[in-house]
């Protein structure tokens, strides 16, 4: 019997955030693609189109501003606790007090990297 995608959304909902990982490395070793690749290519072409001007301007560093949680809550929390490397509690604390500043002082393209990652969960987040 074929999975459905909604039931293959309902096991990944279940799942522990180490299964998760191990989920992607799998996928990432079945099908010779990377999770990291399309952020570290659509980051050069979002930064290219205003002109090298908009290059020598962008800032050093930035900070990732959790604006909105979005549908999926616990999916968000858990992604926090891995990108800020808090405990539970801390990162449940972080995602019901928005805007909630999550990291600081990090370079655009690890930013970038945080950014998509939350938002493939469906939080809204700001770069800033």
């Amino acid at each position: 019997m074929a999975m459905t995608t909604e039931d293959i959304l309902e096991a990944i909902d279940n799942m522990t955030v180490k299964d998760l990982h191990a989920l992607v490395k799998a996928l990432e070793e079945k099908y010779g693609v990377s999770a990291q690749a399309a952020v570290a290519v659509a980051a050069p072409a979002a930064g290219a189109a205003p002109g090298a001007a908009a290059e020598a301007a962008a800032p050093a560093t930035v900070k990732v501003v959790l604006k909105n949680a979005g549908q999926q809550k616990v999916q968000v929390i858990k992604k926090v606790k891995d990108i800020t490397g808090k405990g539970l509690k801390e990162s449940k604390e972080l995602v019901d007090k928005l805007p909630a500043v999550l990291k600081e002082g990090i370079s655009p393209e690890e930013a970038e990297q945080i950014k998509a990652q939350l938002e493939e969960v469906g939080a809204e987040v700001e770069i800033q």
